[in-house]
């Protein structure tokens, strides 16, 4: 009976992490929705390039980690900036949804790109930290896995603050509301959609620079975790912010519970099937506003 319940704790340890991965990709799907109504379909690269960069300054150059992790996080901002130029702004300004195709293709070329130059072979990155371990309830806990969820609940709780405290994010907010209104008040909707790709692609770079030392570093690494995001965005309610998070705590919760009773073999197939059933019966998410139709 110890032993189940030493697994359930550990699971539902673990699972607070990696849900919070989730969640913190899929914020980046709620970001760029609520502002411009479009989506990064690339933002597993994004999250991708956050480990690769962050492994690249602190390992391969030898920089500092700190240093290494906000230097990863600026490129990865600006890597979102790029996509909403090149692979987002052309195509929504014709009023096409072939933004939709190309936010994937870019997605596939960054990542054949960083499989070119960064190498196919998985590479680990261990923390100081990450092999130490404490005692919670009989378990033994890496402080990774509780740094991970507390720092992707305070990214959750910053961007709450900074939405509604802030000039710049009073001012996402009222493109939000209304892009023509916000256009008249003298507000930069384009340089606002920029912006909130760039915010965007950060969070996807900061759960890949955490969730690095977990797993290995491969240019692959973000494929099945932003379709696993999207899901979890989808899930909670792409128009809710605390939606999406809460969202993503739920799906990494339960997928680490199935794959701890169950097995590997069965954690895609029943984390997957459940969403299509809460889907099913809440088909705007847990959190989601239905839209309104305007005549």
């Amino acid at each position: 009976m110890t032993d189940y319940a030493n697994l359930i704790t550990s699971a539902l340890i673990s699972g607070l992490g990696l849900g919070s991965m989730y969640g913190l990709l899929a914020l980046g799907f709620y970001i760029t929705y609520s502002v411009s109504n479009t989506v990064n379909f690339s933002q597993g690269s994004s999250m991708m390039l956050g480990a690769v960069f962050t492994f690249t300054g602190s390992v391969t150059w030898g920089w500092p980690l700190p240093l290494a992790a906000l230097v990863a996080l600026l490129l990865c901002a600006a890597y979102g900036m790029l996509v909403e130029l090149i692979a987002i702004r052309p195509f929504a300004r014709r009023g096409s949804n072939a933004w939709l195709m190309s936010t994937v293709a870019l997605g596939l070329v960054v990542d054949n790109l960083v499989l070119f130059t960064f190498g196919k072979e998985p590479r680990g990155f261990s923390l100081p930290f990450a092999n130490a371990s404490m005692q919670i309830a009989g378990v033994g806990v890496s402080p990774l896995q509780l740094m991970i969820p507390a720092v992707g609940l305070s990214l959750a709780g910053a961007l709450h603050l900074f939405s509604r405290r802030t000039r710049m994010g009073k001012a996402l907010l009222a493109v939000v509301q209304n892009r023509d209104a916000a256009s008249l008040m003298g507000i930069n909707v384009s340089l606002a959609v920029l912006l909130a790709y760039a915010a965007s692609t950060a969070f996807a770079g900061a759960a890949g620079i955490m969730i690095a030392p977990l797993f290995n570093v491969q240019a692959s690494m973000g494929t099945v975790f932003g379709l696993k995001a999207f899901a979890v965005a989808i899930l909670g309610g792409i128009t809710s912010a605390w939606g999406v998070m809460i969202a993503g705590l739920l799906f990494g919760v339960t997928e680490a519970l199935i794959t701890s009773l169950l097995g590997s073999s069965y954690t895609q197939i029943i984390t997957f099937g459940l969403v299509i059933v809460a889907l099913a019966f809440m088909p705007n998410g847990m959190f989601g506003r239905a839209g309104v139709n305007k005549v």
